[in-house]
C-alpha cells in the first residue's frame, strides 16, 4: 500500500528527519519519504501489519500533525502554492509588526554607542533603570508576535527532537533571560547604592539581540517561503489548466455542468477557444487542438472522428463533439499532476547524506553551544557576557534549513520543468540516476522509426508510369490485410489514384498474391514468387537488392507475364531520431539499437542513424537479458521503448524511459514518460538530470560550507588569532540568508530550456534577419501528407519559392514557413497544391 499524508508543524530538515524516523519504526512500514517542501509524506507499508491511523498516531506522538489528503479532486483542496502564499503573507505581517518595535528598541539601545542624537532624559544616569525597562517593554511585543518559534521549538525539544525553531527559541530566550537578570542587577545596585554594579550591567542588556534575532529570522523565513512558493508553480499551472465546467449533451440538449459531474460515455461539446474538460475520442466534427500544455508540442494537432483528445488541451478552430473515456482522477492531466507530485515528494539518493546529518545536527549544535559558553566562561575568568554572546551566536547561526532544502527544492523545480516540456519524471531517484548512464538502449519500431511502413520508392519498367504502377499495386493489395498492403493503399489515397476491382484473388503465404485485373493475370510478391512464375527480373534484381540493403522491402508487380516494376516499403526513421542519437553520443553515451526485426533491416536503419551498435532478431523476452548483460559490463543503462512489449527491459534498466505513450502516461514499468513520443526529449531529460544534480551539489556544498565556517566563527575559534567573533545579530542575519540563497540557486533551474526548440520560434522572440529586421512566420495546415516522402515533397515545393524557408512537421500535418520577402498566401497554397496536397489553412 502506498499512501500520501499531509504533515504539519515541520520547519526544517531536523523535523522531517524525526518524522521519518518515527514512522520507520512502525512494524510493516517499508519506505518513508517526507517532503519538507510540500509538507507531505509518502509511506509504503504492508496492509494488515499497520494502517493509516497508526501512522498518523506515530507522527503526532513525535510532536507534529498528520492527516490523509482529501481523496477526490471534487473536494478542491487548497493548493500548496496558495498555502505558501498565505504563510508568506503572515510572515510579512509579523516582520513588519516586529520592525515597528525593533527600530526604537535598536535606536534606544545602540544610539549612545553610535553617537546618534537622543533626548537628555536617556543620558541621565539616574534614569538608567527606566531606559533598561523601556527596552524590555519594547522587546515583549516582538516575542509575542514571533511566539511560534517558542511554541514549536520548546515542544519539539520536549519530545527530544530539537529543530531549527529550538535553536532560535533557546538563543533568543537565553538573551532575554540574561537581559531580565541585568534588570534585577541594576535595580539591586540602585537600591543599595552600588553604582559600579549599575554601570556594569546597564552595558550588558541583551534585549536588542533577542528582538533582532527574532525579526531577522522572520525576514529570512518570509523570503525563503516566497521563493519556495515559486518552486511549485509547475504543479499549480497544471492544476489551473483543467476547466471548471463542461458542455455535455443530455436528452439532445446542450447542458453546462461542473467538470466533476462528467461521466464516462457522456457526449461533450467543445467550441472554438474552449478547453477540453476530460479525455475522450472525437465522434463528430474536425478541429486543430493545441496540446502544448500536455506535450510541450508548440504546433496544433488536427483532430477528426476517431482521434483521441486529452483534458486541458485547447480547441483552436472548429467545433467538435467527443465521447468521454476518462474523467476525474483518470484523465491524462490528473495522472500528470499525480506523477509530478510523487516525484517532487520522493527522495534522491544524494539526499541521504543531508538527511543523516540533519538527524543529529540540532542536538550537536546545542552541545557545541553549551561547550562554547563553558569554555568562554572559564577562559575569561567568569565573564558571563562573553560566554553568552558566543553560545547564543552558535545557536542562531546554525542552519539545518539550508541542508534540508538543498535537495527537495532542486528536485521540485527540475521535475516541474520536465513536465513543462512533456517529460514526466516519476521519481527523484530516476532523475538522479539518469545523469550517470553510460549506455542507452533504443527500441527500433516506434522509437527510432515511425512504427508503420510507408512507400519510399517506385521503380517502373519502360512504358509504365508511377501512377499506373501504384494503381495496379493498390488494386491488388486492396483485399489483403498485410501491413505492407496498407502502406501502398495509404500512398494511393494520398495521391487520389482511383482503384480497380480485381477477381480471383489468391494469397500465398510467404510469397505474395495473384488475381485477375481487366481479364489479365497479375502478380504481386517477392522475388521467389516471380521467378517461380517464370518472369524475368532483368536489371530490377540488382535494384531490389540495393533497396533491401537500405532496409526497405521491395515488392514486385507483374501483369500478363511482364514485370511492371517495384514498389519499396519501409518503416522510416522519425525526423528527430538522427539528431537524438547524435545528442546522446555528444554526451559520451553509447547508443545501442535493440530490435526483433531482421538483421539486414536493423543494420540499414542503424547505419542511417549512425548508432554505435545494432542488436537484431531479439525476442521480446530476451530484451531484458541484453540489458542485464550491458549492466554486467559495469555500465548504467537507460532503456527507451514503447512501454508495452519492452516492459521487462524497461524494468531491468537503471532508468526506463517510455516513448510513444501519447495520452497513456500511466506506464508502471517506466521511470520517465515522454509525452511527445520524441526521442529528442530523452536527450533533454539527460541534460535536465545533469543540471539538477549539479544544482543539488552546489546547494549541499554551500549549506555544508556555511555551517563549517559559520559555527567556528560564532564560537570564537578564530578569536585568539584574528580577534574575530560574530555577534548574535549578525549570526541571525547570516542564518536567514543561507536558506534564501539555497532556494534562489535552485530557482535558476527554471531558466533551463531544451536545446532543440522545434520549427516554430518562441512567442515574443521572432527570428531576425542579418540586418536585424523581423522575419514573417506563417503556419500552414496541410492534408494528405502520409510519410517522410510526402514531407520531403512539400518542403521541396515551398523552399523552391524565392524568399521562403519552410520546415514541415509530418506528425502535426503542418508547415512552418519563414518569409524574408513578401510572398502571398495564394502563392504558398499553389505550391503545395501543385505538389499534390491540400492546404486547409494558413495563419
Amino acid at each position: 500500500m502506498k499512501q500520501k499524508f499531509n504533515v504539519t508543524g515541520m520547519t526544517c530538515s531536523a523535523c522531517s528527519a524525526h518524522v521519518e524516523k518515527a514512522v520507520c519504526h512502525l512494524a510493516g512500514v517499508d519506505q518513508v519519504n517526507v517532503n519538507l517542501l510540500g509538507n507531505s509524506m509518502l509511506v509504503e507499508y504492508q496492509e494488515g501489519a499497520t494502517d493509516a491511523a497508526r501512522i498518523i498516531q506515530a507522527v503526532e506522538e513525535a510532536g507534529y500533525g498528520a492527516s490523509l489528503p482529501q481523496a477526490s479532486a471534487a473536494a478542491a483542496p487548497v493548493r500548496q502554492e496558495n498555502l505558501m502564499e498565505e504563510e508568506a503573507a503572515g510572515m510579512k505581517r509579523r516582520f513588519c509588526a516586529s520592525l515597528v518595535f525593533l527600530v526604537p528598541l535598536f535606536y534606544l539601545s545602540m544610539g549612545h554607542m553610535m553617537g546618534w542624537p537622543l533626548p537628555a532624559f536617556f543620558h541621565d544616569p539616574g534614569n538608567v533603570f527606566v531606559v533598561a525597562f523601556l527596552q524590555f517593554l519594547l522587546t515583549l511585543p516582538i516575542l509575542y508576535i514571533n511566539d511560534k518559534y517558542y511554541k514549536v521549538g520548546f515542544k519539539s525539544l520536549w519530545h527530544r527532537a530539537p529543530n531549527m525553531d529550538s535553536l532560535i527559541a533557546l538563543g533568543s530566550a537565553a538573551a532575554m533571560v540574561y537581559g531580565i537578570a541585568a534588570l534585577f542587577q541594576i535595580a539591586w545596585g540602585l537600591g543599595h547604592g552600588d553604582q559600579a554594579r549599575v554601570d556594569r550591567w546597564s552595558m550588558d542588556l541583551y534585549f536588542e539581540s533577542a528582538g533582532m534575532i527574532l525579526t531577522l529570522i522572520t525576514l529570512g523565513k518570509w523570503l525563503e517561503t516566497r521563493s519556495k512558493g515559486k518552486t511549485s508553480q509547475a504543479i499549480t499551472r497544471l492544476m489551473d489548466l483543467a476547466p471548471k465546467t463542461a458542455t455535455v449533451l443530455r436528452d439532445g440538449a446542450e447542458v453546462e455542468v461542473p467538470v466533476e459531474e462528467v461521466r464516462v460515455d457522456d457526449l461533450v461539446v467543445v467550441r472554438p477557444g474552449g478547453r477540453i474538460p476530460v479525455d475522450g475520442v472525437v465522434t463528430e466534427g474536425r478541429s486543430s487542438v493545441d496540446e502544448s500544455a500536455l506535450t510541450g508540442e508548440s504546433l496544433p494537432v488536427e483532430k477528426g472522428p476517431g482521434d483521441k483528445v486529452a483534458a486541458a488541451s485547447i480547441n483552436k478552430s472548429g467545433s467538435f463533439t467527443f465521447r468521454a473515456l476518462r474523467v476525474g482522477e483518470d484523465t491524462t492531466l490528473a495522472q500528470m499532476i499525480r506523477l509530478v507530485e510523487e516525484a517532487a515528494s520522493s527522495k534522491a539518493p544524494i539526499a541521504k547524506l543531508a538527511d543523516k546529518v540533519a538527524g543529529i545536527f540540532v542536538p550537536t549544535v546545542i552541545a557545541i553551544a553549551v561547550i562554547t559558553a563553558i569554555v568562554w566562561l572559564l577562559a575569561t575568568g567568569g565573564d558571563i557576557t562573553r560566554a553568552l554572546t558566543a553560545g547564543v551566536a552558535v545557536l542562531v547561526i546554525s542552519c539545518p534549513c539550508a541542508l534540508g532544502l538543498a535537495t527537495p527544492v532542486a528536485i521540485m523545480v527540475g521535475t516541474g520543468k520536465g513536465a513543462e516540456n512533456g517529460i514526466l519524471i516519476k521519481s527523484a531517484e530516476a532523475l538522479e540516476t539518469l545523469h550517470t548512464i553510460g549506455a542507452v538502449v533504443l527500441d527500433k519500431t516506434g522509437t527510432l522509426t515511425q512504427g508503420k511502413p510507408v512507400v519510399t520508392d517506385c521503380r517502373m519498367a519502360e512504358g509504365v508510369t508511377e501512377e499506373e504502377l501504384l494503381c495496379v499495386a493498390a488494386s491488388l493489395e486492396q483485399p489483403s490485410e498485410h501491413p505492407l498492403a496498407e502502406a501502398i493503399l495509404a500512398e494511393t489515397r494520398q495521391r487520389n489514384i482511383p482503384l480497380v476491382q480485381v477477381a480471383d484473388f489468391l494469397a500465398t503465404p510467404g510469397r505474395g498474391i495473384s488475381a485477375t485485373l481487366h481479364g489479365a493475370p497479375v502478380l504481386a510478391g517477392n522475388r521467389a514468387m516471380l521467378e517461380e512464375a517464370g518472369i524475368g527480373l532483368g536489371p530490377f534484381a540488382a535494384q531490389a537488392e540495393a533497396l533491401a540493403q537500405e532496409g526497405k522491402t521491395p515488392l514486385f508487380f507483374a501483369e500478363s507475364g511482364k514485370l511492371l516494376g517495384i514498389v519499396a516499403v519501409a518503416d522510416t526513421p522519425k525526423p528527430t531520431s538522427a539528431e537524438a542519437v547524435a545528442g546522446f553520443q555528444a554526451m559520451g553515451i553509447d547508443v545501442i539499437m535493440l530490435t526483433g526485426d531482421n538483421r539486414r533491416t536493423a543494420e540499414a536503419v542503424g547505419k542511417a542513424l549512425k548508432v554505435d551498435r545494432v542488436i537484431a532478431e531479439v525476442l521480446p523476452q530476451d530484451k531484458e537479458k541484453t540489458v542485464a548483460e550491458l549492466q554486467a559490463q559495469g555500465k548504467r543503462v537507460a532503456m527507451v521503448g514503447d512501454g508495452i512489449n519492452d516492459a521487462p527491459a524497461l524494468a531491468r534498466a537503471d532508468v526506463g524511459i517510455a516513448i510513444g505513450a501519447g495520452t497513456d502516461v500511466a506506464i508502471e514499468s517506466a521511470d520517465i514518460v515522454l509525452m511527445k513520443s520524441d526521442l529528442l526529449d530523452a536527450v533533454t531529460a539527460v541534460k535536465l538530470s545533469k543540471k539538477v544534480i549539479r544544482n543539488i551539489k552546489e546547494n549541499l556544498f554551500w549549506a555544508f560550507i556555511y555551517n563549517i565556517i559559520g559555527i567556528p566563527l560564532a564560537a570564537g575559534v578564530w578569536y585568539p588569532l584574528f580577534h574575530l567573533q560574530l555577534s548574535p545579530m549578525f549570526a541571525a542575519a547570516a542564518m536567514s540568508m543561507s536558506s534564501v540563497c539555497v532556494v534562489t540557486n535552485a530557482l535558476r533551474l527554471k531558466f533551463f530550456q531544451p536545446e532543440h526548440r522545434g520549427p516554430s520560434p518562441a512567442p515574443g522572440n521572432p527570428p531576425q534577419t542579418e540586418k536585424g529586421s523581423e522575419l514573417m512566420t506563417k503556419t500552414m495546415v496541410i492534408e494528405g501528407m502520409m510519410c517522410a516522402h510526402c514531407q520531403a515533397h512539400v518542403e521541396k515545393a515551398l523552399n523552391a519559392l524565392d524568399g521562403v524557408s519552410a520546415t514541415v512537421n509530418l506528425e502535426a500535418k503542418t508547415a512552418t514557413v519563414t518569409l524574408d520577402a513578401p510572398v502571398s498566401d495564394d502563392v504558398l497554397k499553389d505550391a503545395v497544391v501543385q505538389a499534390g496536397y491540400e492546404v486547409v489553412s494558413i495563419s
